[in-house]
């Protein structure tokens, strides 16, 4: 009998070790977080005569490519492909404009938050970069940060991105 308690406690005790840690990963995996194309938002009196042009998309491009890389080198994020965004609103760079809809967009991507950024133009040296992230299921905003950038050309707007995803997002110094 005594040679059954040996083998029965041990057991026992693995046992409520492995239930207590099939709750853990649940809180402890990455959140899933669809990070929609950086956006321009141009306020520049030149707006309405001076349309975006390929140096801006490129460095919207880069903008969205370095925070991507950043938030999926943090670990703490699992990047859900948004390449399958079918919403017209997306596809016309315009989530920023949709009052919220990149949640739901994240939500048919199986994302457990959205995330937009936006580049808004002041005027040709003045910029600022804003991230907003949602939740997916409720559209609630988890987080909001913007940075400016002064007396810089849109060339900084991936430097400015960098400095949101590294200080506000991550929290990294």
């Amino acid at each position: 009998m005594r040679s059954v308690a040996f083998i029965l406690v041990p057991a026992m005790a693995l046992a409520g070790l492995a239930v207590a840690r099939a709750g853990e990963p649940a809180a402890l995996r990455p959140i899933k977080l669809a990070v929609f194309p950086f956006e321009l938002e141009d306020f520049s009196a030149a707006a309405a005569y001076t349309p975006p042009d390929e140096i801006d998309r490129e460095q919207l491009r880069l903008s969205t490519e370095e925070a991507r890389r950043l938030i999926a080198e943090s670990g703490r994020y699992q990047l859900v492909d948004v390449g399958a965004a079918s919403g017209e609103t997306a596809k016309a760079g315009k989530l920023h404009d949709c009052d919220g809809c990149e949640a739901r967009i994240a939500a048919g991507l199986d994302a457990d938050q959205s995330m937009i950024g936006i580049v808004t133009r002041i005027s040709r040296t003045d910029y600022a970069v804003t991230y907003k992230i949602r939740d997916a299921q409720s559209g609630a905003l988890v987080d909001v940060a913007q940075t400016d950038l002064r007396a810089g050309a849109n060339s900084a707007w991936s430097r400015g991105a960098r400095w949101l995803i590294q200080r506000r997002l991550l929290k990294l110094d």
